[in-house]
């Protein structure tokens, strides 16, 4: 496996790239558009980001790094009208605490088992890492057709 630097610099800045374009596509929402769901059977932006920051919080900070984050999974897609402040302030302390742990790994922690309950069975930390930096970026996708469907919803002045 590469050296532990290697993969702490890579998963340290795909994390952050999410962290930015979570941020470039809150931006130009107001706190109302934040929480519309243009489409009956989808989610909004602001739950997108509350889901993303329970995810992380969970399988990387409670799950790895030992923070003690407990789970409302279904309170992820039903909570609305926070403050995009607040959501995203909230987005940025589980970035936070996610490259924490990326940098408390050794060599032999990337391939040590990974006991949490993914999705996709990961079976090592590295492995647990990289289910949720493609996790993440996934819901990001979600967010672009979401704000291009916000923004061609829009009334025109």
């Amino acid at each position: 496996m590469a050296d532990s630097a290697v993969i702490q610099s890579s998963l340290s800045a795909y994390y952050r790239m999410i962290q930015t374009r979570v941020h470039e596509l809150a931006a130009p929402l107001s706190d109302e558009q934040l929480w519309t769901r243009p489409f009956p059977y989808g989610n909004s932006v602001g739950n997108l980001i509350l889901h993303l920051t329970g995810n992380l919080s969970t399988y990387i900070g409670a799950q790895i790094g030992g923070t003690g984050y407990v789970r409302n999974r279904p309170l992820e897609f039903t909570d609305a009208g926070k403050p995009k402040a607040e959501i995203l302030r909230a987005f940025d302390q589980t970035i936070e605490t996610v490259l924490a742990t990326i940098a408390k790994q050794s060599d032999d922690d990337w391939s040590a088992p990974f006991f949490g309950q993914l999705e996709a069975e990961s079976k090592t930390r590295f492995s647990a890492f990289l289910s949720c930096a493609a996790h993440a970026y996934h819901h990001v996708g979600q967010m672009i057709y979401l704000e291009r469907e916000l923004e061609r919803a829009a009334p025109t002045s």
